[in-house]
């Protein structure tokens, strides 16, 4: 969301238009009680309850529902802090489904004692999913895009974070639980991003990365009728950095890919060709 309050005049249209049954969300920058007092009347006026863990400025989770919301817990089980505990992971229990939302710390820089973090919070999130139940989802920004693919040039990211081998190696160690990357899954040769930097036009360029995830177990995977980015969010007066991952079970309104393609028709640049606006 990169702050809930911020986003609010585009989220409460896009639950109207999208309609999801579950919805995660991740950086609301709202403690509790500010987010039921900011979004409460009209989360209640669709349909929704909702679990939140949050905190006022920074991080943020919650979980949205239609669909049930049972066995709620906040945090993660024997996860570090930084140096206190924060508000990173909610997980509850939607229509059978056992559905985390985390927001995984960014890392900062590779080495750093927050990129260590990092590596820590994401073994104690694999500890948690590891002991059940067997449907599980989890779904959230998850700071790390699983392979070169998944980024718009490997040259770029040279030294930076959220692609380096001992992330990877974390994300690919929760997977390893049975989770499948029910997007990539769908579109194993596709180019498609789900982040774009504010700064020099990166959107209007397509030069994103892919590191909002729905990670999901077999029995889960095996019902996906469609898994795509909504790229339509991104876009307009006011969006967040990030745009929404959508997954159907079962049945898909939009179709397989929704009214979205998620393949952009922008070309990807030549290798090494651009930097990161944060480069020197």
């Amino acid at each position: 969301m990169n702050s809930v309050k911020q986003r609010m005049p585009r989220l409460l249209p896009w639950l109207d238009q999208r309609q999801p049954d579950v919805v995660c969300l991740q950086e609301t920058k709202l403690g509790d009680d500010a987010f039921a007092g900011l979004l409460g009347p009209e989360l209640d006026a669709r349909g929704y309850a909702a679990a939140v863990h949050g905190e006022a400025r920074w991080n943020g989770v919650a979980i949205l529902s239609r669909a049930g919301l049972d066995g709620v817990v906040t945090g993660i089980a024997g996860a570090p802090g930084f140096p206190h505990l924060e508000a990173r992971a909610v997980s509850a229990t939607c229509g059978g489904i056992r559905v985390h939302s985390v927001y995984v710390p960014n890392g900062r820089t590779p080495d750093s004692e927050h990129y260590h973090y990092k590596l820590a919070w994401l073994a104690a999130l694999r500890e948690v999913v590891k002991v059940g139940p067997e449907t599980v989802m989890v779904c959230g920004d998850m700071n790390i895009a699983p392979t070169d693919a998944d980024i718009f040039d490997p040259d770029a990211y040279v030294g930076q974070t959220h692609v380096t081998p001992p992330e990877r190696a974390a994300l690919a160690s929760l997977q390893a639980l049975g989770l499948q990357d029910v997007v990539r899954d769908r579109w194993p040769d596709e180019r498609v991003f789900t982040y774009w930097d504010y700064r020099a036009g990166m959107f209007h360029q397509d030069l994103g990365m892919r590191i909002d995830l729905v990670l999901a177990s077999g029995p889960v995977a095996s019902r996906v009728r469609a898994a795509w980015v909504d790229r339509q969010a991104r876009k307009g007066t006011g969006p967040s950095d990030h745009a929404p991952v959508i997954v159907d079970l079962d049945e898909a309104p939009d179709g397989d890919i929704g009214p979205v393609v998620p393949p952009p028709s922008m070309r990807a640049p030549r290798r090494g060709s651009v930097k990161l606006p944060q480069s020197p």
